[in-house]
């Protein structure tokens, strides 16, 4: 198997999943992501667990030439960890334990509908009540209580996950639990390993806090289940301002980074790609818009056209001449 080039059906949450889904067929998207948060307009986890409704939705998809590779649940997972009070009432409107106890049971809902639909990941966020106590100072324990509240909420989560046969993938995000190669490793390590953990790595999010995508690749190997096909720009000239944590407005002309359509910023695409391969990934590569700098349907155009050529159809078949040796 290899990789396929994925759309993210909400890039047009206003249309509905089948026309989204013929728009991505068009331009030769292979496999679609599909979100599955309450609300999303596309698709509803409790539609999709109602008899015969899963079969109906891959017929659909299936008479495009496409399948579905990935669930998202970005909104309603993001409440598990918080933050929990005014900031995410777009999301879910109550209580922190309200909102604990709605992302939770959406995130497993979503594990049943991927099961239902036979598709193998769900991505998402496990949020972080307060991003800023990756800082020790003024709470130098705080990061340690999130590390513990981490294990004991994804704990259980994940042991539902293997029930349904699906992987749980996060995505590594700057004001998230999860932020870079060393957190994603040590989340690994507070759930023992669970098998049903893994990783969404989006290459913008990782230039965000100046990473290597590459080396992120090379130390989670076969623990990435998802990719998101989104770029970004670290404006050079707009650095010295604010540097990568610039708040404020994506489109103000000042910004230091910038989302972009794959092949308009700053990630090395071809590296990604060949690093992708070296350790076996066969999943997506998903189309996601976020530029600020062009409309939607440009992004869908250019994107398939600049990625496509660039997937590894076979991996090297080796040299047989005698040169070269077996173990070579």
């Amino acid at each position: 198997m290899t990789m396929k080039l994925g759309f993210f059906t909400a890039n047009f949450t206003e249309k509905p999943l089948e026309d989204v889904t013929r728009l991505a067929s068009e331009y030769g998207y292979e496999a679609l992501e599909v979100p599955a948060y309450e609300g999303n307009g596309q698709l509803e986890t409790a539609d999709v667990l109602q008899p015969g409704e899963a079969a109906r939705i891959k017929k659909m998809v299936a008479s495009y030439g496409l399948s579905i590779g990935a669930l998202s649940n970005h909104s309603d997972s993001f409440l598990i960890m918080g933050p929990t009070g005014v900031d995410t009432d777009f999301i879910y409107k109550g209580s922190p334990e309200d909102k604990i106890k709605h992302g939770t049971e959406s995130l497993i809902r979503t594990a049943q509908a991927a099961n239902a639909l036979e598709v193998p990941v769900v991505v998402g966020y496990p949020g972080v009540e307060n991003w800023g106590r990756f800082f020790f100072f003024p709470y130098g324990q705080g990061w340690e209580e999130y590390e513990r509240q981490f294990a004991d909420r994804f704990g259980p989560i994940l042991d539902k996950f293997s029930e349904y046969g699906v992987k749980f993938a996060i995505e590594i995000h700057p004001n998230s639990f999860v932020y870079d190669t060393l957190t994603a490793e040590r989340a690994l390590e507070l759930v023992d390993r669970h098998p049903s953990l893994g990783y969404n790595l989006d290459p913008a999010n990782v230039l965000y806090l100046k990473l290597s995508a590459e080396l992120m690749i090379d130390r989670l190997a076969d623990r990435i289940y998802h990719v998101h096909a989104k770029d970004a720009e670290l404006v050079e000239h707009n650095l010295p301002l604010g540097g990568t944590l610039m708040q404020g407005d994506m489109r103000r002309l000042d910004r230091s980074f910038r989302f972009r359509i794959p092949g308009w910023g700053d990630v090395r695409w071809k590296k990604i790609i060949t690093e992708l391969s070296m350790v076996g990934y066969d999943g997506l590569i998903s189309y996601e818009h976020e530029d600020v700098t062009m409309s939607r349907m440009d992004g869908v155009r250019k994107t398939a056209a600049f990625l496509k050529p660039l997937i590894i159809d076979e991996p090297y078949e080796g040299r047989t001449d005698k040169l070269f040796s077996a173990d070579a």
